[in-house]
Order: structure tokens, then sequence, then C-alpha cells
């Protein structure tokens, strides 16, 4: 009995998956998307930084 809904559940999970068609950016060219990953985290995590080192700077 649980065998037979874990095995429907994983085909409708399988089957529904069509999650390369929803991206809002393509992830065909892998130098590119790594580029863009790169900028996208790299200035969340810099931001911080940058503030900071403008507040001291300015004083």
């Amino acid at each position: 009995m649980l065998g037979q809904a874990v095995r429907r559940f994983t085909t409708f999970t399988a089957s529904s998956l069509v999650f390369l068609q929803n991206l809002p950016f393509s992830v065909e060219n892998k130098w590119r998307l790594l580029g863009m990953m790169v900028l996208f985290f790299g200035s969340g995590f810099a931001f911080p930084f940058i503030v900071v080192r403008h507040q001291l700077l300015k004083k």
C-alpha cells in the first residue's frame, strides 16, 4: 500500500517537472550562468562592506 503510494507520487512528480521552461534566465551556457550567479551573489555579499567603507570614509 505504501509502496504503491510512493511509486504513484514519484511518477507524478517526475512527469510534472518542467523547471527549465519556467526560468527567467538561460542555463544553456554554463559559463554565462556562472558569471551571472557570481555577480548576483557577489554583489549581495559585497554590499554591506561597501556601505561600511563609505560610512567610515565619510567621517
